[in-house]
C-alpha cells in the first residue's frame, strides 16, 4: 500500500473543541483496508472498534478506548476516532478521511468548570456575592479550569499522534 498525505486541517467549533481531520490516499481498495483495520484492532483489549458499510459505497469506522471508571479518563487515550474509507475514480485507490475528537467526559468536565465560573461572575455582577472568599473561590475555579484545559489539549495532541502512528502501522506506510 502507498499513501499520499494531505495537510491536517484544524477546525475550532463553538464549544472550543479541537477536532483534527487527517486525509490521505491509500493505494488499495476500501474492503482490503477495512479488513486490515478490523483484523488488527478487534483483538486489542480495551479498544472499542465499529465498522459499518455505508449506502454510498463507503465504509465508516469508529474507535476509542473504553473508559470503565471516571478516573481512567486521566490515564488512558481518550480520543474518539471517526473514519471513512471511500473509493476514488482511480483504480485500486482509496480516500481515507479520519476525524479525531475529544471524549464526551472531557467535554463535560471542561464545560462544568466554565458553567461554574459564569455563575460566579453573574452572581458578582448582580451583587449577590460580595465576600472576598467568594472571589477567591471563583478565581480558584477559573485557574483550575484554565490549567485543566491546557493539560487536556497537550494530552489530546499526544493521543492523536498515538492513533496516527497505530493507523500508519496498520496501513503499512
Amino acid at each position: 500500500m502507498h499513501a499520499t498525505f494531505h495537510s491536517p486541517i484544524v477546525t475550532t467549533h463553538f464549544e472550543k473543541e479541537i477536532m483534527k481531520k487527517w486525509n490521505l490516499k491509500v493505494k488499495s481498495n476500501p474492503q482490503e483496508i477495512s479488513q486490515n483495520l478490523k483484523s488488527a484492532l478487534e483483538s486489542v483489549d480495551g479498544l472499542m472498534f465499529n465498522l459499518n458499510h455505508d449506502k454510498k459505497n463507503s465504509i465508516k469506522f469508529k474507535m476509542r478506548k473504553r473508559i470503565q471508571y471516571a478516573w481512567y479518563l486521566i490515564y488512558i487515550n481518550n480520543v474518539v476516532v471517526d473514519g471513512k474509507l471511500s473509493k476514488t475514480e482511480i483504480e485500486n485507490e482509496t480516500d481515507v478521511e479520519i476525524l479525531f475528537s475529544q471524549h464526551f467526559l472531557w467535554k463535560l468536565v471542561i464545560f462544568t468548570h466554565v458553567f461554574l465560573v459564569l455563575c460566579i461572575v453573574i452572581a458578582i455582577i448582580l451583587g449577590k456575592i460580595s465576600s472576598a472568599s467568594a472571589y477567591l473561590f471563583g478565581a480558584g475555579i477559573l485557574a483550575i479550569g484554565i490549567l485543566l484545559w491546557i493539560t487536556v489539549q497537550k494530552k489530546y495532541e499526544r493521543n492523536v499522534q498515538e492513533y496516527k502512528t497505530l493507523i500508519s502501522k496498520i496501513l503499512k506506510f
